[in-house]
């Protein structure tokens, strides 16, 4: 039985298919070791809000991606997880562009674990910055997940 860090990898060896969200809104998985994730995005308009910048919920959505892959990637054989809370702050505007999500484990427990994601563009300057607590499931809980 493979755990849900072997899948990551093959997904970012190109083995597996990406999830369907990450062929919806277009980003890709580019890095990923123990505890760390980087998701890319080229934002284009029709990425917009009604004001022509980045929609939120897409910078939310990458971080997201980027702070579960890098959990999941510390789970063992068995273990699947599930967030319990998202946090974003949108830091500046973003029209169009390359967005690097860089997310990273910050605290791993027995069962409830901290992940924080930066959201940068091209030139490094921070768009936004997330925050994610995340709860990993086993046994009965896991069946299915």
């Amino acid at each position: 039985m493979s755990t849900l860090a072997d899948v990551v990898q093959q997904i970012h060896r190109g083995e597996l298919s990406p999830p369907p969200v990450a062929q919806l809104i277009g980003f890709t998985l580019t890095a990923v070791q123990p505890g760390q994730a980087v998701i890319e995005l080229e934002a284009t308009a029709h990425h917009a809000n009604p004001m022509g910048t980045l929609h939120g919920g897409i910078l939310c959505d990458i971080a997201d991606a980027a702070m579960g892959i890098a959990y999941a990637s510390t789970l063992a054989e068995g273990e699947t997880f599930t967030t319990l809370e998202l946090k974003i702050n949108f830091l500046r505007p973003f029209w169009t562009g390359k967005l690097s999500a860089a997310a990273h484990m910050v605290k791993a427990g027995r069962t409830v674990g901290l992940v924080e994601c930066n959201v940068t563009d091209a030139q490094q300057r921070l768009v936004a910055r997330a925050s994610s607590t995340c709860m990993t499931l086993r046994g009965e809980q896991a069946a299915g997940r």
